[in-house]
């Protein structure tokens, strides 16, 4: 019997509002991408899950990790986090993951109010790499719209690389423009 993740995934997603502080669901042209965060932005610690369906039946995984805290750019509030991102993909004859070390910044701009800008960056290096793996880099830059107070519109740019294991190259394992929402709980 061959084990499907989606039940597992619906059952998260229904339990996400007692569970999670906030919920995003992004689109690119190839892949669907769902993240749970368990803290809010007060809390020190940031504790989050996600799944990317890439067509063509590639399954990409993270758990995510970081110390976060309130801080400055300049005079704009900012939210950020260093730690850790697991991430574990399956692509029908390919498998690999890597434990990337990083972090992420969400800049406010006050003289837009609900106007955000969010970054993020991790990259594991061969040591940190296994399966078809020798490194991987992940990257998301995205604008966000507060539209009320618990829900955000958001548009950026998703990149996820991995140099495979005994192979001349790498390969893109989900990459693109993206267009999402956040809710809040």
């Amino acid at each position: 019997m061959k084990y499907s993740g989606i039940p597992a995934l619906l059952l998260s997603l229904a339990a996400a509002p007692v569970l999670a502080s906030d919920f995003d669901l992004s689109l690119t042209d190839d892949s669907v991408k769902g993240q749970v965060n368990f803290f809010n932005v007060n809390s020190d610690i940031q504790l989050g899950t996600g799944y990317t369906y890439h067509q063509g039946s590639r399954h990409i995984g993270n758990v995510d990790f970081h110390a976060q805290g309130r801080t400055a750019l300049g005079n704009l509030p900012t939210t950020a986090g260093i730690g850790v991102r697991a991430l574990a993909w399956d692509d029908d004859n390919l498998d690999g993951g890597a434990m990337g070390l990083g972090g992420y910044g969400t800049i406010n701009i006050p003289n837009v109010p609900g106007l955000s800008i969010h970054g993020s960056l991790h990259y594991a290096p061969s040591i940190l790499a296994f399966g078809d793996s020798d490194d991987l880099t992940s990257l998301e830059l995205r604008v966000g719209y507060r539209v009320i107070r618990n829900a955000e519109l958001f548009a950026g740019y998703r990149y996820l690389n991995t140099d495979l294991d005994g192979f001349n190259g790498d390969a893109d394992l989900d990459e693109g423009l993206l267009a999402g929402m956040k809710i809040f709980f």
